[in-house]
C-alpha cells in the first residue's frame, strides 16, 4: 500500500485526513493552512502523536463518526505532545516555549493544533505541561490510555489484598493498568499470548494465555481466588472473572457493554489522573513501552501495525 507525502510550505503544515470513511487506505497527508488561535487558545507545534484503537474505531465509517461528532474532511489521532509556539489573548497557564501534551479529538496528527486553554478531549482539547524527564514520544501516550486504564482502576477499587485479572494486559491501556494495580498495591494476573509472558512480567503482570481453558489456568495460578478483573479487549475475560465469583461491582470493561457490568470511560477518570500518570511516569515510577515508531509519511503502516491488535505497547507517529 503505497503510502501518502507532502511537502508543506512556511504558512502551511502537514496533516493527515479523511476524505473518506475507512481504512489505512483512506488516510492522507495534506498540505493545510497553519492554523491561528483566538481568544483562550494555544498552539502546539507537535512533535509526537500516540495512537490508540478509538482512532481508527471512530473513522471506520460514517455513522459511527457521527455518533462521535465527526464529519467529512476529517483528521486522524487524538494523542499529542509538542512545544506551545503561539498564545492567545486571555491565556494564563501557558507561554510560548513550553512543553506540552493531551488529546484533540481526531485531529492531533498534524503539525500544528490548537487546544483551548480550558477545553476537554472532546470539546477543544486539552493539553497539559510535560514534566521534566518524560520524553515527547511518552507524553504522547497518556491522554487517553492513561486515563481510560485510572478510570478502570477507580471502577473495580483495586488495593492491597486484591488479586486483579486483566484481558489485555499488553496493549496500550493494559500497560497503564497493569502497573497502576500494581502501584496500588495489588497481586496482577495478565492475560496475553505466548509471546507477551515476558512482557507483562517485565510490567508487574503474572501472565496467563487467553483463549479456551482460561478459567482454570486463572484458577491455578491464584486456587485463593480473584476479586477484580478489568477486560481491556472484549468480554472473555469479565465472562471468566465471573465464573470465579467475582462480584459484578468488581468487573469492568473499556471496549464492550455487559449488562451489571460498570464500564470504564477515560472522560471519568479521577480528576488529577493525568498529572499523577505523568509525575509517575517522571519519577521512574511507571514506564511505557514504545512497541513501534513511525515517520508521519509512513501513517497507513502504522496504523495498520496498531489496529492488529497484537502490539505490547504503544505505536507513535512522529512529526
Amino acid at each position: 500500500m503505497r503510502e501518502p507525502s507532502v511537502t508543506p510550505s512556511a504558512a502551511t503544515g502537514r496533516a493527515v485526513r479523511f476524505e473518506s470513511f475507512g481504512g489505512p487506505e483512506a488516510l492522507t497527508i495534506r498540505e493545510v493552512p497553519v492554523p491561528q488561535v483566538g481568544p483562550g487558545q494555544i498552539r502546539v507545534r507537535v512533535t509526537a502523536a500516540g495512537l490508540n484503537p478509538m482512532d481508527w474505531f471512530m473513522t471506520s465509517d460514517a455513522e459511527t463518526a457521527a455518533r462521535f461528532g465527526l464529519s467529512l474532511p476529517c483528521g486522524f489521532g487524538t494523542d499529542f505532545a509538542g512545544v506551545v509556539d503561539q498564545v492567545g489573548d486571555g491565556v494564563c497557564e501557558f507561554a510560548v516555549g513550553d512543553r506540552v501534551f493531551g488529546g484533540v479529538l481526531s485531529r492531533a496528527v498534524a503539525d500544528h493544533v490548537v487546544v483551548d486553554e480550558a477545553g476537554s478531549i472532546a470539546v477543544g482539547g486539552e493539553a497539559r505541561r510535560t514534566p521534566d524527564g518524560v520524553d515527547d514520544r511518552t507524553a504522547a501516550t497518556l491522554a487517553i490510555a492513561g486515563r481510560t486504564a485510572a478510570a478502570a482502576l477507580a471502577v473495580v477499587d483495586a488495593g492491597p489484598g486484591d488479586t486483579v485479572l486483566i484481558g489485555g494486559a499488553g496493549g496500550g491501556v493494559g500497560v497503564f493498568a497493569v502497573q497502576l494495580a500494581r502501584l496500588a498495591g495489588a497481586r496482577v494476573i495478565g492475560t496475553g499470548s505466548a509471546t507477551s509472558a515476558d512482557a507483562l512480567r517485565a510490567l508487574g503482570a503474572e501472565p496467563v494465555a487467553y483463549g479456551e481453558g482460561l478459567r482454570d489456568r486463572v484458577r491455578a495460578l491464584a486456587p485463593a481466588g480473584v476479586s477484580a478483573a478489568m477486560d481491556l479487549h472484549g468480554t472473555d475475560t469479565a465472562a471468566v472473572a465471573r465464573e470465579l465469583g467475582v462480584l459484578d461491582e468488581r468487573i469492568t470493561t473499556i471496549a464492550a457493554r455487559i449488562d451489571g457490568i460498570t464500564p470504564a470511560n477515560g472522560a471519568d477518570a479521577p480528576q488529577r489522573a493525568l498529572e499523577d500518570i505523568a509525575g509517575l511516569v517522571a519519577a521512574g515510577r511507571l514506564r511505557v513501552p514504545i512497541a513501534a515508531h513511525f515517520p508521519v509519511e509512513q501513517i497507513r503502516a502504522a496504523v495498520e501495525l496498531q489496529a492488529g491488535r497484537h502490539v505490547h505497547g504503544k505505536v507513535v507517529i512522529d512529526l
